[in-house]
This record gives structure tokens, sequence and C-alpha cells, in this order.
């Protein structure tokens, strides 16, 4: 259980850091936007980031970016795919709800997210996800970290966290 915590604090930290970054470059109210994030202030954080782009009428969402440590979690590449082209039918409606509220409150988002929907039920992510508005207001694209933690084999062992 020691491992677990640990995985979780680590986590927890990431999530901290990405947080500080992007809330220091707001602009009082108004958001950052993809122009202000700078892929080389957070480069340790890299492999598990994601751009999600925003559609609007009717909305959805693209996956615009993925980190190559995303690739083991999804088993393949998803960058340029959408939510239904990536997840489950229960998962991508997750998404959608998660991301859909980001965009309504203008404000981040953390949860939890078990890999059950593809077949590791021992496996979650610990999820952020931050707005980016072009305009400083409307939320035209979602900045993503994940950290992916869980207990590995029968032996009930439990991994730390890791890059996918």
């Amino acid at each position: 259980m020691a491992a677990q915590i640990g995985a979780s604090a680590a986590a927890a930290r990431a999530h901290e850091e990405l947080y500080a970054y992007w809330a220091g470059l707001k602009h009082g109210p108004k958001l950052p936007g993809r122009c202000d994030i700078r892929p080389e202030d957070f480069k340790r954080l890299l492999p598990t980031v994601s751009l999600i782009d925003v559609k609007r009428d009717p909305l959805d969402f693209r996956i615009r970016l993925a980190g190559t440590g995303l690739y083991g979690v999804y088993g393949r590449e998803i960058t340029g795919r959408s939510l239904e082209e990536v997840y489950n039918t229960a998962a991508a409606e997750y998404w959608r709800k998660e991301l859909s509220k980001i965009i309504a409150d203008r404000r981040p988002a953390v949860g939890v997210h078990s890999l059950s929907w593809r077949g590791a039920a021992h496996m979650s992510i610990l999820w952020l996800r931050l707005p980016l508005a072009s305009n400083g207001v409307d939320v035209d694209m979602i900045l993503g970290y994940d950290a992916v933690v869980g207990i590995q084999g029968e032996s009930g062992t439990v991994s730390g966290i890791r890059a996918a």
C-alpha cells in the first residue's frame, strides 16, 4: 500500500506542477491560450500530456496531440482521433461529460478513471484537464496530463506512477 500512496503522491505533485504552470499563465480572469503554452517549460511531463481540440456546433472533441507515453495506455496512436475512435461507448461518454463541464465552468478538473474499458481494471488514470482559450474566454482547447497507477500481477504488488 505504501507504493500506491507514493504513486498517488507523485501524481499529485505532477498535477500541482502543471496546474501552477497553467495558473501562472492566466491574465486575471482570462484563461491562457495554446499560444501561451511552452512545452519546454514542463519537459518531464510531456510523455503523458495531451491537447484536446474543442469543436462547436455540435460540441465535439478531438485529440490534437497525445504524448508518446500514452501509446501504452491506449495500445495505439490516438493523436487526431475523436473520443468515439479512442474509447468504448461508456468511456467516451465519461470523457464527453467531464470535458463539457470544463468548457461550461471554464475551470480545471481532476479525477480518476479506471482502465477497465481496456481490460485493465487494476489500473487507473489520475487525470488533470486545464482549459485553454485563444481569446481568453471561450475554451477552444484542453491541456491534459495523465498519471497511470495501479496494482500489477496477482501477488498484489503495487506499481508506482508510470508514464503509461
